[in-house]
């Protein structure tokens, strides 16, 4: 994290009005100069749309570098285990990113967790302090914040691409909180003034961090992650379906991204791997 806080180039209390790729792009400077950048009115899941793009072979009309997908607005938005993502008209930030890894399906265990660092690095510099709830939310005050969706596919050419898809709350009405049935956390305006800034900073170190986790893995992010884990230390409950599998106080993650945890009464710590399953705070 930088220590220097970056600040909205927009009139404080107006957000932005249209996003803009061409400003977007300038704003993510170097890192992302390769990458396309498309904003579209409106669409059902960018993460949907870039999946079927990234199975179709390069030179029949499929991606051929890392792509930026940001849609004003998401009507079909997908979370974790085929959850839906709600939002409203510019109640939050979804987009998507597909980008290619020379390494094989699994060796992308873990880059939810990558992400999910980068997300929050991003944010602190933009003075937002945020936690990360394993595998893949970001949690404000202990609501949610943001979600991250990653799926893969491999290209007729055998390119492995992942979609990364991040919803960020900006401003959630009172009517979605109802639908959506808990309290959600919205992003302090002084940051979701400015949105093509937030996506340009958001891109730039995605872009540094996907090179990074390709180069060395997961390993040199899991320290971060760690610092950033919400539930560190606290008593929770692993569910699955809602069916209550594990309760233990929360360690950590280990080198490949397994929460550690640790359940009352044994002397060594289990390893739960991600799958579908959920984490919640054990309730007094």
């Amino acid at each position: 994290m930088t220590a220097q806080t970056i600040a909205p180039t927009h009139i404080p209390g107006q957000l932005s009005s249209h996003l803009s790729a061409a400003r977007i792009a300038a704003l993510a400077g170097h890192h992302a100069e390769h990458c396309l950048i498309e904003v579209v009115a409106e669409t059902g899941s960018t993460n949907a749309d870039l999946l079927a793009r990234a199975v179709i072979a390069a030179g029949r009309g499929g991606l051929t570098a890392p792509t930026l997908l940001v849609a004003e607005t998401q009507t079909a938005g997908r979370g974790r285990a085929g959850r839906a993502w709600l939002t409203a008209p510019s109640a939050a930030l979804t987009f998507s990113l597909a980008w290619p890894f020379a390494a094989p399906l699994h060796a992308l265990v873990g880059l939810p967790l990558a992400v999910g660092v980068t997300i929050a690095e991003t944010l602190a510099d933009f003075g937002v302090d945020v936690q990360l709830k394993w595998p893949n939310d970001v949690l404000q005050n202990g609501r949610k914040l943001a979600g991250i969706l990653i799926e893969t596919a491999t290209a007729a050419d055998q390119q492995v691409w992942a979609v990364i898809g991040i919803g960020i709350n900006l401003s959630v009405p009172e009517q979605l909180q109802q639908q959506i049935g808990q309290r959600a956390a919205s992003l302090p305006t002084p940051a979701a003034q400015d949105r093509d800034l937030l996506l340009g900073s958001l891109l730039s170190a995605l872009a540094r961090n996907m090179r990074q986790f390709e180069s060395q893995g997961l390993s040199v992010f899991v320290e971060r992650w760690n610092r950033l884990h919400a539930f560190a230390g606290q008593q929770v409950s692993i569910l699955d379906q809602g069916k209550v599998l594990h309760e233990g106080r929360a360690l950590g993650i280990d080198q490949i991204g397994r929460l550690m945890l640790q359940l009352d009464g044994s002397a060594s710590p289990i390893a739960i791997m991600a799958g579908d399953i959920s984490l919640r705070p054990k309730e007094s």
